[in-house]
């Protein structure tokens, strides 16, 4: 028990994994939670982020195995490109419970802790499109946004109490979260970007880890590696 223990949801793909395997390069034991295995987390734990009492319960497992999470990045998420006149109201949901809805769980699960520890970090992946908007996006934007209000609040109300609260929001990212006909991949769009190809997933995760680790004065700061799409 004397790593630091990190939880990382998402963690069995794309930003998650990353985030997980660079933590787990800077030493510390990742609590992995994600629909399937998370292969690069000292414990994996499957559940979905939905599930409060379900993440509630991993972190009491981590915490009996691993000790006290210092450190959370909500990474789970799901994109779909869909028109406006064709998201049904289920879709709207499962949107805003994943995203919005499992930070909120990770958070009910790990804050507790923190405040009592007076120490910890919370970090949210968001998105650009949280802040530039996009065609065809409007219940992944609109969810990603609410991520946003929901940082900067949180920070502001825990800062006083030792925890720090921040977000990163890359834009258009090589993971398989993007398929291979993605309107993002297209070399129209590359062109447009300051340096022509999309963000990796590891250069999220630095960011990830930069917040948690080295930057100890930001609180409810929102850094956006999206490839100069937004500047």
């Amino acid at each position: 028990m004397s790593q630091r223990v990190a939880l990382v949801s998402g963690a069995a793909s794309g930003i998650g994994r990353a985030i997980a395997a660079e933590l787990n390069d800077r030493g510390w034991a990742v609590l992995g939670v994600d629909l399937g295995p998370a292969p690069e987390c000292a414990l994996s734990v499957e559940v979905d982020v939905t599930d409060t009492a379900g993440v509630a319960r991993a972190v009491r497992q981590a915490e009996q195995q691993l000790g006290p999470v210092e450190a959370a990045v909500s990474a789970a998420g799901h994109y779909a490109i869909v028109p406006i006149s064709e998201i049904d109201p289920s879709a709207w949901l499962r949107m805003l419970r994943v995203h919005l809805g499992g930070l909120a769980a990770i958070t009910r699960a790990v804050l507790p802790g923190m405040v009592r520890r007076g120490s910890g970090s919370i970090v949210a992946i968001t998105s650009e499109l949280a802040i530039g908007g996009g065609d065809s996006d409007s219940h992944y934007a609109s969810a990603k946004g609410a991520v946003i209000g929901f940082v900067r609040s949180l920070a502001a109300e825990v800062a006083p109490q030792g925890v720090r609260v921040n977000a990163v929001a890359p834009g258009p990212t090589d993971t398989p979260l993007l398929a291979a006909d993605s309107p993002w991949r297209a070399p129209e769009y590359l062109s447009t970007l300051p340096i022509g190809r999309l963000v990796r997933p590891d250069e999220v995760a630095l960011c990830a880890a930069t917040l948690i680790e080295e930057l100890p004065f930001c609180v409810g700061e929102i850094i956006s590696p999206n490839a100069g799409a937004v500047i």
